[in-house]
């Protein structure tokens, strides 16, 4: 299991991420992208790197607005592996003119 990060580290963290703000036990970005079907291709992409890391975001989609949700529910808050995550999900964003 992926250890916890403390107060510090996680607030480290976000400098790094600067689209992503700490919401409880979580990170979370929203993205709003050129259209719908870009948004999905945002969502198909960040699937398949959650299928191959097995760590998966929550995502709500609403139009061609997403927002992500990082944490590991296993460890109970905020991991390295929610860190990594996010910058994934940034360069799929970015990527994609969000």
């Amino acid at each position: 299991m992926a250890d916890l990060l403390d107060e510090t580290a996680v607030a480290d963290a976000l400098k790094s991420l600067p689209d992503w703000q700490r919401d409880g036990d979580s990170i979370v970005r929203t993205a709003a992208l050129p259209s719908f079907p870009t948004a999905i291709t945002v969502v198909d992409r960040v699937a398949a790197i959650a299928e191959e890391r097995d760590h998966h975001p929550d995502i709500d989609i609403r139009w061609r607005t997403l927002t992500f949700r990082c944490s590991t529910h296993s460890a109970g808050g905020i991991t390295e592996l929610d860190v990594a995550l996010a910058h994934a999900i940034d360069e799929q964003v970015a990527a994609a003119g969000g």
